[in-house]
């Protein structure tokens, strides 16, 4: 019987100890990177973080720069202009200075002179205006437009019987618009715009006094530099 009893009591020691020594430890396995993937994809959130801070545009927007272009399009005359002169497709020298990320500096020299019949409409202009840049996405950005300008308009018409030029006297007068500029890439753009042109009235010795507006509609381009 005290046999038996140390026979039990040995088997119960013995059993965690033989399942302890027939257990095999788990096996971890440590993953190791594929460098060429993975600095791949290091650069491209590099690429994405550098990109993420400044605006996504091809041709970033410069200030202190300087442009030279042209306009081409149409002039339409107003008011009492259009009585001694027809429409025209015209052409404006353009100047324009980014003083700022919102604004720049537009300054406009155009002369036409229109015909109707024996009648003659002549326009000089020197104006400078604010361009107020709305929104700009990538190297798109619409714009507002308004400032002060010095005009020379003279009209050829009727006074006494005779066709005879009214006097030529500069006057000052307003400009205002709109347009959308689309920048090319560092050094052209191109753009439409839209600009009223309102001198103020000319008192004439002889016959009446030469009022009336005009709107310009154009297709721009610059180069800057």
């Amino acid at each position: 019987m005290l046999i038996l009893m140390v026979l039990v009591a040995m088997s119960f020691f013995k059993s965690p100890l033989s399942q302890a020594q027939t257990e095999t430890p788990r096996s971890f396995k440590i993953k190791t990177p594929n460098t060429k993937k993975q600095l791949q994809a290091e650069d491209e959130s590099l690429e994405k973080d550098e990109t993420s801070g400044r605006v996504n545009s091809v041709a970033p927007r410069r200030i202190q720069q300087h442009g030279l272009g042209f306009g081409i399009g149409e002039t339409f005359l107003l008011g009492n202009y259009a009585k001694t002169g027809e429409d025209k497709i015209t052409l404006d020298l353009l100047y324009s200075y980014a003083a700022s990320y919102s604004f720049d500096l537009l300054i406009n020299a155009h002369m036409s002179e229109h015909k109707d019949n024996s009648e003659r409409m002549r326009l000089m202009g020197l104006t400078g205006s604010v361009k107020a840049r709305v929104v700009e996405f990538d190297n798109f950005s619409p714009y507002f437009l308004g400032g002060l300008g010095f005009y020379l308009p003279e009209a050829k018409r009727s006074v006494d019987g005779s066709n005879t030029w009214s006097d030529k006297k500069v006057t000052f007068g307003l400009n205002f618009g709109g347009g959308a500029d689309l920048r090319l890439n560092e050094n052209y753009a191109v753009g439409v715009m839209g600009q009223m042109h309102w001198p103020f009235a000319i008192k004439q010795d002889e016959g009446s006094d030469i009022k009336g507006y005009y709107f310009k509609l154009l297709i721009t381009g610059m180069y800057l530099f």
